[in-house]
């Protein structure tokens, strides 16, 4: 929908822009400028020309609150009056309500460490489980062991540790120490395996690297509860719990990376909450404050931190980061967390998850559909050239439905830039907010543009 304002300032702010700036993850093409976003409001963006769209994917699956929430704003405005920066060397009382808050939510003890993103929180992870074995005494262990297809950020440890191989083209060599194992993509199973069996094999996969790799070498496997932006390849429970007792059994640290899982994003607090597994570490970010201010979160079960605490010149965990755990970032965060349980956001989102997956469910028979998933409010619509051989769906098939969708009000996203060949899932990831009629629109706009599409 269009407003009635003037736009004669757009074309110069897109001029201002492609002179200024350099654009994430972005092809530059002059033919096709990025939006100028100029407002949000709950699940709707507005564009500097007054269109308004549906942001199906929360940014980058992040503003799980929705956008325009004056409280936000005003919990970090009166924070910043009263105390706008401390370091974390020191501390203040919203850091530690907000670690207070955190582990409740966690339901277990952990200690906290604040730092800016996702890929700074599983930095730190990499570094502590490193020194955590060293100190321990097993100075071999210095192994990461992640799946291909996820991602786990683009500085330079947490893109060692993301299995896309387009990310890292052109980047490597990266860090050392950093191996793969194929991830349980459910979808593209063997037809003659049932699934809970092709995800036992993925996890006896993992525990031969472990094996083959020399299991004294290996200091953590790292992994989402369910791989997100790398096409949401959702594992059979049995999978999440076996890859847990490995670990366990081989001295092995458990890293679940819920940078996008959490805060709702799946149904529950945590992603990892629906397979009833206790994490050595646990990442966070993006929900976390619902993006309205960077901030992210490495948590570290106690009896690890506690071997910091030896006393030598070198035991403390000597990482530093200038604005982790701000404290406007912090009392966002604990407004936001306080929102997210007035509102029921985490049973919203499984509901609303539920509603979104049964309107699509007709897409099935789409002839370019192989496969629809969801858990929560994340779906991936996995697109294919044929439904027999499963032959992944062109990028012009893909750019088309998302175009067509845009036209039509509805930002949805891909898992572009991650594997050659398989960037063919579409991928949604609305705030958790969304009302009915938000969910209803999404799924209007797909049938529709997906009943356009049929060649």
């Amino acid at each position: 929908m269009k407003s009635t304002k003037k736009v004669s300032n757009v074309s110069d702010l897109t001029s201002r822009d492609r002179n200024s700036i350099w654009h994430h993850i972005s092809p530059y093409n002059v033919k096709n400028p990025p939006m100028v976003v100029e407002e949000g409001k709950g699940s709707w963006i507005t564009d500097a020309q007054g269109n308004r769209y549906l942001d199906g994917m929360s940014g980058l699956w992040c503003v799980n609150v929705g956008y325009g929430r004056e409280e936000l704003a005003l919990a970090a405005y009166e924070q910043i009056k009263k105390l706008a920066y401390a370091p974390m060397t020191m501390s203040h009382e919203p850091a530690i309500e907000l670690a207070e808050k955190v582990n409740e939510m966690l339901d277990d003890d952990y200690m906290i460490f604040y730092s800016n993103s996702g890929s700074d929180a599983n930095e730190v992870a990499f570094k502590m489980a490193r020194q955590y074995h060293r100190q321990n005494g097993e100075v071999d262990r210095h192994k990461f062991i992640s799946r291909y297809r996820a991602y786990h950020g683009s500085s330079m440890g947490a893109l060692s540790a993301t299995g896309q191989s387009m990310r890292k083209y052109k980047y490597e060599p990266l860090i050392q120490g950093f191996l793969h194992v194929s991830p349980p993509d459910n979808y593209r199973k063997p037809d003659s395996i049932t699934e809970e069996d092709y995800n036992l094999q993925r996890a006896e996969e993992l525990e031969n690297t472990i094996i083959w790799e020399q299991k004294e070498t290996i200091a953590a496997v790292i992994m989402e509860p369910v791989i997100t932006g790398g096409g949401v390849l959702i594992p059979h429970p049995i999978y999440v719990e076996k890859v847990q007792e490995i670990c366990h059994r081989h001295g092995v640290l458990l890293i679940i990376d819920e940078v996008i899982c959490g805060f709702g994003r799946t149904g529950k607090k945590f992603g990892h909450q629906h397979f009833g597994i206790k994490p050595d570490i646990v990442t966070m970010a993006k929900g976390l404050t619902s993006a309205y201010l960077p901030l992210s979160i490495t948590a570290v079960r106690k009896d690890i931190y506690e071997t910091f605490k030896n006393g030598d010149d070198t035991s403390h965990f000597r990482h530093v980061n200038t604005f982790g755990g701000n404290p406007a970032a912090c009392a966002l965060a604990l407004k936001n967390i306080e929102i997210m349980e007035h509102e029921n956001l985490y049973e919203r989102s499984a509901e609303s998850g539920d509603k979104l997956l049964q309107g699509l469910d007709d897409l099935k028979n789409h002839p370019f559909v192989g496969n629809l998933r969801g858990i929560g409010m994340i779906v991936g619509i996995e697109l294919v050239e044929d439904k027999t051989t499963k032959e992944p769906a062109s990028k012009e098939r893909l750019a088309k439905i998302i175009s067509d969708c845009k036209d039509n009000g509805l930002i949805i996203g891909k898992n572009g830039d991650t594997v050659a060949g398989y960037n063919n899932i579409l991928t949604l990831s609305p705030p958790l907010s969304s009302s009915e009629e938000d969910v209803e629109f999404m799924i209007a706009v797909l049938q529709k543009v997906f009943s356009e599409n049929q060649s």
